[in-house]
This record gives structure tokens, sequence and C-alpha cells, in this order.
């Protein structure tokens, strides 16, 4: 019976019926009241009751949604290491193991004081502890160096009688981020009832986005049209509000085993917010002065659906050019996908004025099994991308043509792999196309690294235009510098 409750409850992410709304309230009702004693079934129902509440047909649906997540670590068994898979990890009630950098480490020990220490039973490796501990105890240099199996732990306890943690003891004495990421300590996150759970975390919406017709398609996104569309309305937030989120969003993707380099170094002076519309919330910042990389402007953003975390991009620019990483948890992968993608490129096209946008082999399946399996590839040729290799470019021609000739056809697995031998690019209308198709970030550092005086020039000349102000006022002053541009990408390109 719970099996098919399930089934019947997942049907209704593809149906947007208003007039049988009270049909679905009435399936969630009788769910509330269901015991599942199956951890994939009470994963499958999670995730369904996630994408619904971010998906709503109605405001009913959204609050029986969030009563049954909100209550969910009532329902879970007594083994919960099936919940602790990086697709599913975060559900209340669970908890997770995992090795993160010290920024996070202290974001976290801040956050969840109570519930995130050091996983000692899962540490394999604590002889990498000796050369810090050495420097903070004195007299743990008595048994340090010479026995066997040091009780690091209850070294640490001796250190704080007083009731802090290890972690936060640790944390608040080791010299500096390297010191702490040399020893590759891993903590566990009991999650329980955290507000920060994936069952919990939403961020207030006055009025919710009901969906009462089909979600948009990919072939309904026209990419084109997206990005000379009107401005999406932007504002920046206050010191209380930008912390408020970055607490949330550094908290989202360390419950998902992720970080990223501007959420774990984010310029808290600058963090905005966009109305990207249909529900969607998309906050977008970059780093920092003494982060940032030498060459390319660095911008990290989270977007939210219905209040509800749905996925992350990166943006490393450059001149006109960005190269865009796009992750969309796996929950949500049945929504609008490919309109939630044109918004954020729309978004940036506007803040930064890049104009070509580029995805790494990676993302399209490059040593990606799982973009391979998702189809990654056809997702952003359907919106318009091109291959820059001309190996890929003669495959896909004939891919495009066995399609239009044979209903039905599909690409094999190993045709997918090698469509994804390369970059795709996609340029809006008026940009120079083909520019970019041979240019590399890497090629050209080294060749400023290695370089004489003309490049020593060009590096001080980034160097300042970096330490005026913002970087999207960096990529703005770059823009304009033509010569500078001709150069820089000759250098960088074969």
């Amino acid at each position: 019976m719970s099996t098919e409750l399930i089934e019947r409850l997942e049907e209704w992410k593809r149906r947007f019926e208003p007039p049988r709304a009270g049909e679905l309230e009435r399936l969630l009702k009788a769910i509330a009241k269901e015991e599942f004693g199956d951890a994939q079934d009470l994963i499958r129902l999670h995730e369904t009751l996630l994408f619904l509440r971010a998906y709503p047909l109605s405001e009913p649906v959204a609050q029986l949604a969030d009563e049954i997540l909100f209550d969910f670590e009532n329902r879970l068994p007594a083994d919960i290491d099936p919940f602790e898979e990086p697709e599913v990890s975060g559900i209340a009630g669970t908890s997770l193991t995992a090795v993160f950098s010290y920024e996070v480490a202290c974001r976290l020990a801040e956050l969840e004081p109570r519930n995130v220490e050091i996983a000692w039973d899962r540490y394999g490796e604590q002889d990498r502890l000796g050369p810090v501990v050495r420097k903070l105890l004195p007299m743990f240099n008595e048994d340090w160096p010479v026995e066997a199996h040091v009780p690091f732990g209850q070294w640490m306890a001796a250190a704080h009688p007083g009731g802090q943690s290890d972690l936060a003891w640790l944390l608040s004495r080791v010299d500096g981020a390297d010191a702490y990421d040399s020893m590759q300590i891993p903590l566990t996150w009991r999650v329980g009832a955290s507000r920060y759970s994936r069952s919990r975390l939403r961020l207030p919406k006055r009025k919710l986005y009901l969906h009462r017709e089909p979600l948009l398609r990919r072939a309904d996104v026209s990419l084109e049209k997206e990005l000379t569309s009107a401005p999406l309305p932007v504002k920046r937030l206050d010191g209380k509000q930008a912390r408020r989120i970055l607490d949330a969003i550094v908290a989202t993707s360390a419950m998902r085993y992720r970080e990223l380099y501007g959420f774990s170094h984010p310029d808290e002076a600058g963090v905005y917010h966009a109305a990207a519309g249909r529900g969607v919330d998309i906050y977008f910042f970059g780093v920092p002065r003494e982060w940032r990389l030498p060459l390319r402007a660095y911008h990290g953003a989270m977007f939210f659906k219905n209040g509800v975390p749905a996925g992350y991009v990166e943006l490393l620019s450059f001149f006109e050019r960005a190269e865009v990483g796009f992750n969309l948890y796996y929950t949500f992968r049945e929504g609008e996908s490919a309109w939630l993608y044109a918004r954020l490129l729309r978004l940036f096209h506007q803040e930064l004025g890049v104009t070509c946008f580029s995805v790494d082999p990676y993302q399209i399946g490059h040593e990606n099994a799982e973009a391979v399996d998702s189809g990654a590839f056809w997702f952003y040729r359907k919106l318009g991308f091109r291959p820059t290799s001309p190996d890929v470019a003669r495959l896909l021609a004939r891919e495009e043509s066995r399609m239009r000739t044979t209903p039905g056809y599909r690409s094999s697995k190993r045709t997918l792999e090698k469509l994804a031998d390369g970059y795709l690019l996609y340029e809006l209308p008026g940009t120079a196309t083909g520019d970019w198709d041979s240019f590399r970030i890497r090629r050209l550092a080294q060749r400023l690294q290695t370089g004489g005086a003309a490049e020593r020039r060009v590096i001080e000349q980034i160097a300042r235009a970096k330490r005026r102000g913002p970087e999207a006022r960096y990529l703005r002053r770059m823009q304009r510098d033509r010569r500078l541009r001709e150069r820089l990408l000759q250098w960088g390109t074969d």
C-alpha cells in the first residue's frame, strides 16, 4: 500500500489540473497518516514531496507537503545509512560525514555548534593531527613522538574541560586554513531537526507561485528571446540579509557534500537578489579582493524555487566570454531546467555584459558518467549551443541527420561520450563568432607566467583593474579595451 501511494503521488509531478487539486490534497492527507518502513520508499516520498513543495498546484498542497517534511525525522528507520548518499543527503533526522575546508568548518561550527563534531570513529589518518596539535599543546610532545596509538580526542577533551567541543577548540586555536586543511578532518553533522536540513530549509516568500498549467519544457524556451528580454529586477542586500542568505547557501551546499569556491569565500559586501519570475529567486555575489583569481572574474549564485534551494551556478568571466557551471539538484530535474538556465544567463548578461557563454567538456559528459546518462549534451545543443571542435561538429551533423530521418533515434552512450570531447559555445547575435573557439585560459596564464616585459606589464595592468571596485566593474572596463582583448585572445589561442 505504501509503495502504491508513493507512485500515485509521483504522478502529480507531471499533472497540473487545478480543478482536481482536491484529489492531490486528499492523497497528501492519506500519506501523512501512513507509515513507511522501507528506506527507499521514504527517500522517494521525501524527494517527491520536496518537488511538489517547490512546484505546488495550490497553497494547501504546499502546506500539506511541508507538514509531512517538517516531521520527517520521526518517520525514519533505525538504520539511516542509506540516507547518506550524496543524491539524498541532508534529510531531517539523518547525519552525514565529510571533510570540509577550514572556511566551511568554521561556518558550520558557528551555525550548528551542537550538531557538528569531529568524526573520530571515521578518522583513519589521525596522525595528520600530530604536527598541528604539538604546537597547540606543549605537553602533547611527551606522547605523540614516541607512542604508537595516541588518543588525540582524549588530549583535546582534557584541553577544554569547560564543555567546548573538540572542533570548536581546534578551530579557535589552529593557525589558519592551511594548517586545518592539512589535517583532513572528517566532520559528522547530525542533521536532526535542523532548520538547514533539506526537509526544512525555506526562504520566506510572501506569495507562492502556483503551477496551474504544465511546466515549461525545453522546447518552450528560446535562449535568444530570454537573453534579449526585459532586465531582471536586482537589488543589493544589506549586511544582515546578506549574512542570512550566505549562511543558508553554505549550509545547503555542505548538506550535499559540496563546496563552491565563491560560497566559501563570498564578498559579503556585494550580495545581490534577482527576481527571475515564476517563484524563482537568485542570490549572486563575487569574491573579495584577497580571493580573486588573477585573470577571470568569479561569481557564484544559488537559486531558490518558492523558497526551496533548487541549484547553483558558477561563472568565470573574461572580457565578454563566461564559462558557466550549472547544477540543478537531483530532486528538481523534472522541473523547468531550461527556463531556469536561460534566466540565469539573462541575469549575467545583464549584470556583467558577457555575450559568449561556454560550457566545458565535464559538464556535458567528459569523465562524467552522470552527465552522459542524463544526455546533458543535448540539453545545451537544443538551446542553441554549438561545439568548437571540428571533429565533434562533424559527429553532431551525423547524429542530427539520423534524428531527422529516423524517428525515435537516440545517440548511444559511446556517441555521447565522443560528443563531450570539446567545449560548447553560445554567442548572442552581434557577438563575433569563433573568436573564443580555441582560446584556453590556462594557456594564457602560462604565457603570462613565463613571459617577458610585455607580459609583466599586462599582469600589472590587470591587477590594477582588479583592485578598483567589484569584479563586475573590472569586466566592464576590460570589455572596453579592444587592444588588450585582441592581445590576450591571441596569447591564449592555438
